[in-house]
């Protein structure tokens, strides 16, 4: 099965703040910009976050999209739109001491988006492009490889990512 995973367009948030699964816009030009350097198959599925800064992408892609939650970022709870230089350090160190299992902000933790990536992948049947975010990809990545959940949460918390803004990862 080949995948190819894009990542969304960069969105319009101020540096610095914790996002996740915040449902925001996409930044001005950034939209057309993304488009004119994809180099997709046609013919193939597509599958997408529904956020929208995913969604709007997936849909100047085709017609028959297929938006899964599944795919969404993971969701920082009362992190979400607060600056990272805001939260209290005590609440980070306790993330770094635990990344596959804390619940940031109150949120989901890591494992928890690693078993609904898992699950979504399970019913994957065939060749598709997966419009989504760093995070999404990492978990992905990490099943299309062959890893377990758990596994999964811990590779993707231990790896910075390094995926740009409308990037294409081929698996």
């Amino acid at each position: 099965m080949k995948l190819l995973l894009v990542r969304h367009p960069q969105p319009l948030v101020t540096p610095g703040v914790c996002y996740g699964s915040t449902n925001l816009a996409i930044a001005p030009g950034q939209l057309e910009q993304t488009l004119a350097a994809l180099k997709l198959p046609a013919g193939l599925s597509i599958y997408s976050s529904p956020l929208r800064r995913c969604a709007e992408l997936a849909a100047r892609l085709g017609d028959n999209i297929i938006y899964d939650a599944r795919l969404a970022e993971m969701h920082f709870g009362d992190w979400e739109m607060q600056p990272w230089d805001a939260i209290p350090r005590a609440d980070i160190d306790a993330w770094a001491a635990d990344t596959v299992h804390y619940h940031p902000g109150g949120g989901e933790s890591v494992l928890q988006m690693a078993e609904r990536i898992a699950a979504f992948y399970s019913e994957l049947n065939g060749d598709a492009i997966i419009i989504c975010h760093a995070g999404t990809i990492r978990l992905l990545a990490a099943r299309h490889a062959g890893l377990a959940p758990a596994e999964m949460a811990l590779q993707a918390a231990q790896t910075a990512h390094q995926i740009p803004y409308g990037s294409t990862l081929t698996l």
